[in-house]
């Protein structure tokens, strides 16, 4: 297959396919080899940033995608006839921002953060595709855990979550070994702030039930 032919394939596939495609898939897809596709997707990349095109080719953490241009962002809105997003409340930013620094988490884990039920901000989230299920946590219970999605990082402008701003403080682990701590600066007396040992601790494996009741790496669950 002609390399210009080869292009043109790539670019028809991701156009239709309209989700992030890893360079793995476009490879078989198009059964050329994978570096071939590494190449022509970042000369498609630098076409359509220097052409004036209305339309880039992004990578995120799961593969390449189109996306439009943020300039033309308010033309895409009136030919699609869509309402300008309602902002994201604070509380829900806040969420975000818990369940972004700590996924794969449980609500039961956001809300021992926070200190108030959070049910309705991560349905709210789910609802706008920011965040999204990723299993279950090997705990008592076996809890929904959560995670971060493609859109999440589209949003913020970003390629993936090594990207995201530096806490100001890492997390904690208190003297006993019990319990740890997502933030400094909290009083002593704010329970609702301190983090069971056990989900810290499957959070960190982030182990899930996979298929026959067995536990396996969250990585082999996506």
């Amino acid at each position: 297959m002609e390399l210009s032919e080869a292009k043109a394939g790539l670019e028809a596939v991701l156009f239709a396919y309209a989700e992030p495609l890893p360079p793995a898939k476009l490879a078989d897809i198009l059964d050329i080899e994978e570096a071939t596709v590494e190449r022509l997707l970042l000369s498609l990349r630098d076409e359509c940033e220097h052409e004036g095109r209305g339309v880039q080719l992004i990578r995120l953490e799961t593969g390449w995608q189109f996306a439009t241009k943020s300039c033309h962002g308010e033309r895409v809105k009136k030919a699609l006839d869509v309402r300008r997003n309602t902002p994201l409340s604070p509380a829900a930013l806040e969420v975000l921002a818990i369940i972004a620094y700590n996924q794969p988490v449980s609500r039961s884990f956001i809300e021992q953060v926070r200190g108030v039920d959070s049910s309705a901000v991560v349905a709210s989230l789910a609802e706008k595709g920011l965040v999204a299920e990723a299993g279950r946590l090997d705990l008592p219970g076996k809890p929904v855990a959560f995670r971060t999605t493609d859109a999440f990082l589209r949003t913020f402008g970003i390629t993936s979550l090594a990207e995201l701003p530096p806490l100001h403080a890492e997390a904690q682990e208190d003297e006993s070994g019990l319990y740890s701590r997502p933030e400094e600066g909290l009083a002593a007396g704010d329970e609702a702030a301190w983090i069971p040992e056990e989900e810290t601790r499957a959070r960190r494996g982030a182990f899930f039930e996979g298929e026959g009741g067995g536990a396996v790496p969250y990585e082999e669950q996506v």
